[in-house]
């Protein structure tokens, strides 16, 4: 089952597996039968639509003879109470001497169990027991009794195993909690040379952002001659970009430890359409996206007194011999270029000045991310 999920217009992600909820149905079953044993044959009573799923589950579990009936309330629009708790569909079965025991999927602020208590309060029953799978305790406003409760959580919208949004995910196995915060995940762009490196340093510690540099992947693998290291160093030191299936794998497990940080900032990848579009589907189906792209805008030939001087410091050979160089920007221009009209067309394409000091540059890179 996936980590994140889509339903309409809102994104969810796993918060409940399927196993512990089993855990939870057996438990309560047991406890019901340990207050009732055999001396009776108490109904069950399902509220429509949400416990259909934890109904069927729990009756398989009960170890006794048992009937099972539904009521049908509703009390939600989306992902809102409404606080008005109708009636729709009633019971039929005579429940004179008879113990009822209600099985509720959630009670949150105990509106609709204030209404179950209401529906059964004038009827000849022997006693009025409830059990509820999930259980709010921080907005729960009724002073009203909770015999058994499965499983205790925060006040979050949730999905799944018979809960739904606006219809849809009660058939899904596992719980899902409702995304509140997206991450601001952003591609810093630019020619190499361009000072992405540097305004990365200052950027992810002042927006708390997770840098993940194309460059650094690649030189821990290739310091640490890993197999796709010792690939992507063949590429680099002739100036090649490295291909995209080699970028794309090493960037996504980099991706993938990072999912729960306040975002990412992309430095050096993706430097295709290709790998872009990649990125965009994955980050989807965790539920984020790419808030924009920042693009350092540097003349050329400015750019290439840079590297050659970087080169006579940095010991990287790709930075010392103006034909290489040149060769990267070739690389560059014919590709990596590409993504200006990619996240152009998509409204996520911030120009910035690259000219002047690091500091100048720094404050009008946060002038447009503090605008996103």
């Amino acid at each position: 089952m996936k980590h994140t999920i889509r339903l309409h217009d809102k994104f969810f992600k796993k918060y409940i597996p399927h196993n512990k909820i089993k855990k939870a149905v057996k438990s309560i079953a047991n406890q019901v039968y340990n207050d009732l044993g055999d001396k009776e044959v108490p109904i069950f009573v399902g509220i429509l639509n949400g416990s259909f799923i934890f109904a069927a589950d729990f009756i398989r579990e009960y170890p006794a003879d048992c009937e099972v009936s539904f009521v049908k309330l509703a009390s939600y629009e989306g992902e809102n109470s409404t606080g008005q708790v109708h009636e729709l569909v009633g019971l039929s079965e005579d429940l004179t001497g008879r113990t009822v025991v209600i099985l509720e999927d959630i009670i949150d602020t105990g509106n609709t169990l204030a209404k179950i208590y209401d529906i059964f309060e004038h009827l000849p029953i022997k006693q009025l027991k409830l059990a509820s799978l999930f259980f709010k305790p921080d907005i729960f406003k009724k002073s009203l009794h909770i015999d058994y409760i499965g499983i205790s959580i925060p006040d979050k919208f949730i999905v799944g195993y018979g809960l739904d949004y606006n219809g849809l995910g009660r058939n899904l196995k596992s719980i899902y909690q409702i995304k509140a915060k997206t991450m601001k995940n952003i591609v810093l762009f630019g020619p190499p040379g361009a000072g992405k490196g540097t305004q990365a340093t200052s950027l992810k510690d002042y927006y708390n952002l997770v840098h993940i540099s194309t460059g650094d992947v690649f030189r821990y693998n290739i310091k640490n001659n890993t197999d796709l290291g010792l690939l992507a160093k063949s590429f680099m030191d002739i100036g090649d970009l490295v291909p995209d299936e080699l970028t794309i794998k090493m960037l996504k497990e980099e991706v993938k430890k990072n999912l729960d940080t306040a975002g990412i900032l992309f430095d050096g990848f993706p430097r295709t359409a290709l790998q872009a579009k990649v990125l965009d589907t994955f980050l989807t189906k965790k539920g984020e996206e790419i808030k924009a792209m920042v693009a350092l805008e540097v003349d050329e030939d400015e750019l290439i007194k840079r590297l050659l001087k970087r080169g006579k410091t940095s010991g990287r050979p790709d930075d010392q011999d103006e034909e290489k160089i040149r060769n990267r920007f070739d690389e560059y221009n014919t590709k990596t270029a590409i993504l200006k009209k990619f996240y152009k067309a998509q409204g996520k394409y911030y120009g910035v000045n690259g000219m002047g000091s690091i500091e100048e540059i720094t404050e009008r890179l946060k002038k447009v991310i503090d605008k996103l």
